[in-house]
């Protein structure tokens, strides 16, 4: 028996089982109603419900015939003028089955290139009689107006903590399994608030009750206790324990250079320190994680990032 992903096994088939984003779903629901739709632009960070908004609204409105009149292409996969004037084109131009519309759901269009967006504005327009668009995106401000203009503009907000709960809760109690509040605080750590990662992070620790020390291990990533704790260990002035506590995250975890300056400058803000010196550090941490980003060793490049830190000791 295959092992089903929780990613699409714990997907929303329905509008009303998407989580959070009311403003968006009340709607949608209302021109479910009435069996038209206008094109629309999602916009919003990762993982918090575009692409599964899209596919209930689909499902909601076709019923069974909903996969012969919904097509989904990932424009950061094709991302070419040619996937517009092929696969996109020649899925719009044919006549809905059972339907007066069929709908086309480009993820991640603010990967198209600026040819090929100018030729999508192009199809839209021509095929409005018989298709209607979904365009999907981290950035708004990289569609182009003319395609803007074209869509109705729904803003995706980021998911809370109770949004995130409520998720974790429904797979935990499907499968059977218990989660501790800890863990919970981990997940939502981890995952920043995307709903792909939180169901990954789950089916990797699925065990009878998951830990925040689970979670962690499982994922592979920093704690956020051992960065606390190296930053306090060098402000207090002991830069040497403070390479070893380095190292052990570095060689023993195997942990990457970046996860641990991404982590080092969340608990910068978390430190007690006077203003002038977070702002300082907080240059520097931009600076030393450009070095890593353009291939500087990360072991030298976290140690002299230490140093910085050493400036301020007590």
């Amino acid at each position: 028996m295959a092992l089903d992903l929780w990613v699409e096994k714990y997907r929303p088939r329905k509008l009303d089982e998407v989580i959070n984003q009311r403003h968006v779903i009340e709607r949608l629901k209302v021109w479910v109603n009435q069996k038209s739709i206008p094109n629309m632009l999602f916009a919003g960070s990762a993982g918090v419900g575009k692409t599964t908004t899209a596919l209930a609204l689909a499902q909601e409105l076709f019923g069974n015939q909903w996969k012969e009149n919904f097509q989904e292409t990932n424009a950061s996969d094709e991302r070419g003028i040619d996937v517009v004037r092929g696969k996109v084109k020649d899925f719009a131009r044919i006549m809905p089955l059972g339907s007066e519309f069929k709908i086309v759901f480009l993820d991640e269009a603010d990967a198209l290139t600026q040819e090929a967006q100018q030729a999508l504005r192009r199809t839209i327009e021509k095929h409005s009689n018989v298709c209607r668009f979904i365009l999907s995106c981290n950035y708004s401000s990289r569609i182009i107006e003319p395609i803007q203009s074209r869509c109705v503009v729904f803003r995706f907000k980021a998911l809370t903590k109770p949004d995130i709960e409520i998720y974790i809760n429904r797979i935990a109690k499907a499968e059977g399994f218990e989660v501790e509040k800890e863990a919970v605080d981990a997940i939502m750590d981890l995952s920043e608030g995307d709903l792909r990662k939180v169901a990954n992070i789950l089916q990797a620790c699925s065990h009878d009750k998951i830990t925040k020390e689970l979670v962690y291990e499982i994922s592979a990533q920093v704690k956020p206790d051992d960065i606390r704790q190296m930053l306090k260990t060098v402000l207090s002035g002991n830069f040497e324990e403070a390479r070893k506590q380095l190292f052990n995250l570095t060689a023993n975890q195997g942990l990457s250079g970046e996860d641990i300056i991404k982590n080092i400058h969340k608990e910068l803000f978390n430190l007690p320190l006077e203003e002038k010196a977070k702002i300082d550090l907080l240059e520097k941490i931009g600076e030393y994680e450009f070095r890593l980003n353009c291939g500087s060793t990360p072991e030298i490049q976290l140690l002299a990032l230490l140093a910085q830190f050493l400036k301020y000791k007590k």
